[in-house]
């Protein structure tokens, strides 16, 4: 008998507790089960626009658009290409074929690749230039092979030349001799960058070690020589001590003496470290040996073309003591081909001369130097970059006057007082200007404001992503939706994927707000009552004919 007191006792608990969970849920606005939505579905079926290019996410997109790289115009029908002489390879016979030929150079590409497309024309005619070399090119298709792409990834796509350079470099002999002042003269007007290593005899210790040192540059070619009118001929003091090296370069900073010891890690040091110019000019050409450099830090100078010759030599003379850590740019602010969009980019405005840091693409931070432009402010500059001592600089448009729209205007100097505000749920779009898919948002992120406006503890929000930045805003593309907790701004934003209605977003907003909320189904709007002249007519008559 005590068993069913407790087991009808406990089925009564149960369905109590069951109320009460109901209840709650009701009470705070959690269920949607008898909520009608079908208000918010009205006029929601917008067409979509295609997503325009105009903007930059990172900076190798912008050295894409000089380059070239990105443009999505009609293909025309593709040139033949003889590829007879690239080797075709799959996982089934790649080991066995690389074991058995002594050079080959693989390239993993995917059918869709457009820069894979770019290069097949020239990965063709390198393999012909050095079927005489023994050097054998092959092709992996990516897409198909996914574990060899895996484990063999190719990082750039160079030019004929560079592959051709840079096999012959690697399995030639990497140091050429110099024995006459004729050879040497033609070899100083045709390079741009030379090493010379001036020694007793070209055969020996010091020649491997220098040709060792070679092989560790692909772009600046080595040579030795033990002819002093060679030597000089290198400003190299033919009177000298033996062994001695030096690098030469058709920049500001022409001549580098090497003054370490002659083995070959200080000789591919003191390459490394000396081989760029000390401050590199920023243009369509130059675009790609800052980006592509495995130095990542640089120092930008944005000075109009008037106020060049005024500061790029104080900026050349601080480079001296940052080589081989960091990149020194110039921007020439006013040149509306490069110098215009690359300002605009770093959030650089204005005509006064300015100096940024930069720390790459992985974390793209951004420093700027405050205070006037000289030698000991910038090399300070410099060296509190290094060392990571500097507060990062945010792009910001200027904090609107008034937001009293349904959508707050975020820009990047009131972040912190609307997004990060721990009393508001915060939803929030990261776009650009030219975004099809953004301008395709608009008019639902807008409708969704007005039915949430009346809602205190929510906030929606929209910061262009072109002109303002935020260390807690990092948007992976246009648009960005990210949704921000009120009690819960210390922690990473949550990112909305869901689809763009105004009853998912609705749906994604009661689901994640922290502050419970209900929206009420507005009030149907009366319509007048349509007048009747027939009936207006009759009573009309009839009080004429009670007169």
């Amino acid at each position: 008998m005590a068993t069913k007191h407790r087991l009808a006792l406990s089925i009564i608990l149960l369905l109590c507790f069951n109320a009460f969970l109901v209840t709650l849920s009701e009470k705070h606005g959690n269920t949607d089960a008898d909520e009608d939505l079908s208000f918010l579905e009205e006029e929601d079926d917008i067409p979509s626009h295609s997503n325009e290019a105009g903007d930059y996410e990172n900076y190798d997109d912008l050295v894409d658009s000089f380059t070239g790289g990105g443009d999505e115009e009609e293909e025309e029908p593709a040139p033949f290409i003889d590829e007879s002489d690239v080797v075709v390879l799959k996982e089934s016979n790649f080991s066995e074929f690389v074991g058995r030929n002594k050079y080959v150079m693989v390239e993993f590409y995917a059918p869709w690749c457009g820069h894979c497309k770019a290069l097949a024309p020239e990965y063709a005619a390198a393999a012909a230039a050095l079927k005489a070399e023994e050097v054998v090119l092959a092709k992996v298709d990516a897409t198909e092979e996914a574990e060899l792409a895996q484990k063999y990834g190719v990082e750039g796509f160079p030019t004929l030349d560079a592959i051709v350079t840079w096999v012959k470099k690697k399995t030639g002999p990497g140091l050429y001799n110099l024995t006459t002042t004729e050879e040497a003269e033609r070899i100083l007007a045709a390079e741009s960058k030379i090493v010379l290593g001036f020694l007793d005899t070209l055969v020996g210790p010091e020649s491997e070690v220098l040709a060792a040192a070679s092989k560790l540059e692909d772009d600046v070619n080595f040579y030795q020589t033990a002819s002093p009118d060679v030597a000089k001929l290198f400003h190299i003091d033919p009177q000298g001590k033996r062994p001695t090296l030096v690098l030469l370069k058709k920049e500001d900073e022409k001549i580098n003496h090497f003054g370490g010891q002659f083995i070959k890690s200080a000789i591919a040091d003191f390459v490394y470290k000396n081989k760029l110019p000390l401050v590199t000019n920023f243009t369509r050409e130059s675009g790609p040996l800052i980006f592509e450099n495995p130095i990542k830090k640089q120092l930008l100078l944005f000075t109009s073309s008037s106020d060049s010759e005024k500061f790029i030599p104080i900026f050349q003379e601080a480079a001296k003591a940052f080589k081989g850590k960091i990149i020194f740019v110039y921007v020439e602010m006013d040149n509306e081909d490069v110098g215009v969009p690359v300002s605009e980019y770093f959030g650089v405005s204005g005509d006064a001369p300015r100096v940024l840091a930069y720390t790459g693409n992985e974390d793209a931070r951004k420093f700027m130097l405050d205070g006037g432009l000289t030698l000991s402010s910038i090399k300070s500059f410099g060296e509190n970059f290094i060392e990571d001592n500097l507060k990062p600089f945010y792009k910001s448009d200027p904090v609107p006057e008034a937001n009293d729209g349904d959508v707050k205007i975020v820009v990047g100097n009131n972040f912190d007082k609307i997004v990060l505000d721990e009393s508001k749920d915060v939803l929030l779009e990261i776009y650009a200007p030219w975004c099809g898919h953004c301008q395709s948002l608009e008019p639902i992120y807008n409708k969704l404001a007005k039915h949430l406006r009346d809602i205190e503890s929510l906030v929606i929000a929209k910061m262009d992503g072109t002109t303002n930045e935020h260390p807690r805003a990092k948007a992976d593309g246009f648009p960005t939706l990210l949704f921000f907790p009120a009690g819960n701004k210390s922690f990473d934003p949550i990112t909305v994927e869901t689809d763009r209605t105004v009853v998912a977003f609705y749906k994604f907003l009661k689901k994640h707000a922290s502050i419970p909320f209900k929206l009420k189904k507005p009030a149907p709007t009366q319509e007048p009552k349509a007048f009747d002249a027939g009936k207006s007519d009759a009573s009309s008559n009839g009080i004429k004919d009670e007169l």
